[in-house]
């Protein structure tokens, strides 16, 4: 899949999951997209293991606008990004306007904040399954799923799927 000329934003927090921010981060560059971590602050973020990444661009820079998606990784890092009212503000304007958000673990606890998950079907890890059920959310166990521009899934195994459905929904 070509995905030359479409915008895909990563967030980025401390504590997130290696995997969720890596493989999609790695996988839309290689699909032709131009890939920004987007974060609180410009600078260094710490994985759930200790490995480093390093922000691109700060969430009060950042304009909805200019991307065609965002990804939120998992881990621990959507409970920090909860926290930061440029990260919540950013992925809400994103939503209004009718991007792709898609959202991985935890991930969805950020759409949950954003009031977009009542009356959608979603999936994500477990033990947050309360979480999006308590927000209006239809939770299914699913490997991803694809309600209008939302699209969910669970674990890191999950990951091949969870980017087949944002490319197929970036070239639709």
């Amino acid at each position: 899949m070509n995905l030359k000329g479409k915008n895909v934003a990563v967030l980025l927090e401390e504590l997130y999951e290696d995997p969720e921010f890596w493989y999609p981060y790695y996988r839309f560059q290689e699909a032709g997209a131009r890939v920004t971590a987007v974060a609180p602050k410009i600078k260094t973020y710490k994985s759930k293991h200790g490995f480093p990444a390093t922000a691109d661009l700060a969430a009060g820079d950042a304009e909805a606008a200019a991307f065609d998606a965002v990804i939120v990784p998992g881990g621990y890092s959507p409970d920090h990004m909860r926290r930061s009212k440029e990260m919540v503000a950013f992925l809400k304007e994103t939503y209004e306007q009718e991007k792709i958000i898609a959202a991985i673990c935890h991930g969805p606890w950020m759409l949950t904040s954003i009031g977009a998950v009542e009356g959608r079907k979603v999936t994500a890890f477990f033990s947050i399954e309360d979480d999006l059920v308590n927000a209006g959310a239809l939770f299914v166990d699913e490997e991803v799923v694809r309600d209008g521009n939302i699209i969910t899934s669970r674990t890191p195994k999950d990951l091949p799927a969870f980017c087949r459905e944002i490319i197929n929904a970036l070239s639709s």
